[in-house]
């Protein structure tokens, strides 16, 4: 039996409780109250840029797919017949007009409709009705400067309202060229051992770790000069522009001046590309990098450059699926070296990659005990020390805080304790200044 859902989290003291990366049935919990009704990141348009185009996804374990149908409008269905559950579509990515159940043949259009049935005349008597059984829609579809996201809940906000201050930072990597962003080198896909919300709560933020996880590859000059800073300021107060950020709505990152580190041909083209950058984002956001960000729940951002959704396969399985994004403007050159720098650090065989997934296989690993989950996990770097700033959004602290991950897991709380979406707008947010 779970704990008392309320007592898992306390962000005031900055605790949390093991049990939630371990009880299968908060997990169980989890897809139906996080995952059914909020907005979960699905594709980039740039996968499906013609009519028929489609792609395979997920929401929680729920099958997704997404496809444009022959009018050229962008939907997403649940990947399932309707007569017994077969998925219709198997393929991870293709076009078609249509999609047939290999079960018992009823086809489907792009566009959802059933529009076939073997035996409609000799075995229903023509008594079906095929307005009714078409493939079960995913409830808003709602695309974000290129990427495509669903959400079941009919009462939940728009996307946009739901990005909130968070869409200030996803700029950052979406909107700094005219031309948007796609995809480049297919997909990666591979399973972890661990509860996803290890990764969602590191990629919301966690400078904390790199000079120690990272070490070996800092060392090497994989990271050029990065690393991250080795202290805060004596009274708490972080350099100028150099925050971790809290957004609202569970979702977080980190801000810091520069090119995110960048070096030799891929720091020449940053700074090639300033003046639209400068236009496109203001002054403001111009001088900035961000190292990573989390949009809750599950879709994250990694300066490598990638994407990653890190998918719900059980309280200790995650399924991970990494793309390498890129501006669509940049020259072959510069995406063939972003691809191969993505390769190296942040990809399925990354250097960095293999340091994470290390360590939350083994804290997941280690919180099924029985002594174990008696002895709550500490958040609370860096409380009192929040601050904001007019200029940027959110509620920030010291470049190495937990700030980030407090307003993560403060909103898993509040959406795991809230009854509808009117619920989850009127409970305050505890971490928000």
């Amino acid at each position: 039996m779970i704990e008392d859902l309320k007592t898992l989290v306390n962000p005031q003291k900055g605790l949390v409780s093991r049990s939630i990366y371990v009880d299968r049935e908060l997990y169980e919990m989890e897809l139906e109250k996080i995952f059914a009704r909020n907005w979960c990141f699905l594709a980039h348009e740039a996968q499906v840029p013609n009519p028929g185009d489609f792609v395979s996804s997920y929401i929680g374990e729920d099958p997704v797919l997404v496809v444009r149908d022959s009018r050229g409008n962008v939907n997403a269905f649940l990947n399932t017949c309707r007569h017994r559950g077969m998925r219709i579509c198997r393929a991870d990515a293709g076009n078609a007009a249509a999609f047939t159940c290999t079960y018992h043949g009823w086809t489907y259009g792009n566009d959802g409709k059933l529009v076939g049935v073997p035996g409609y005349k000799e075995y229903y008597y023509e008594e079906l009705d095929m307005e009714k059984w078409g493939l079960v829609p995913v409830t808003q579809v709602e695309s974000y400067h290129g990427l495509i996201f669903g959400c079941f809940d009919a009462s939940a906000p728009s996307l946009r309202e739901y990005l909130g201050d968070i869409a200030f930072y996803m700029d950052l990597y979406l909107d700094r060229r005219d031309g948007g962003t796609e995809l480049i080198g297919g997909v990666h896909k591979w399973m972890m051992h661990c509860n996803w919300k290890f990764a969602a709560d590191n990629f919301a933020g966690d400078g904390y770790h790199i000079n120690t996880s990272h070490i070996s590859a800092i060392k090497s000059g994989l990271f050029g000069s990065g690393g991250a800073p080795q202290r805060n300021l004596p009274d708490g107060e972080a350099p100028p522009l150099r925050y971790g950020v809290y957004a609202g709505n569970g979702h977080a990152t980190n801000i810091f001046p520069g090119n995110g580190g960048l070096s030799g041909r891929l720091g020449s083209y940053m700074a090639e590309i300033k003046n639209e950058k400068d236009r496109r984002l203001g002054p403001e956001r111009m001088p900035l990098s961000t190292g990573v960000i989390t949009v809750f729940p599950n879709l994250s951002f990694h300066g490598s450059p990638s994407i990653r959704v890190w998918h719900p396969r059980g309280p200790d399985k995650t399924e991970v699926w990494s793309w390498c994004i890129v501006d669509k403007d940049a020259p072959a050159e510069i995406k063939e070296q972003m691809r191969i720098n993505y390769l190296r650090t942040f990809s399925m065989a990354g250097v960095a990659e293999q340091d994470d997934g290390e360590n939350w296989n083994q804290c997941t690993a280690s919180s099924k005990g029985i002594i174990s989950r008696r002895y709550p996990f500490n958040y609370a770097m860096g409380m009192r020390y929040e601050t904001s700033n007019e200029n940027y959004p959110g509620t920030l602290g010291p470049h190495i805080t937990e700030v980030n991950q407090r307003g993560f897991y403060a909103h898993w709380s509040k959406v795991m304790n809230a009854q509808s979406w009117s619920d989850i707008k009127n409970a305050p947010d505890p971490v928000l200044r």
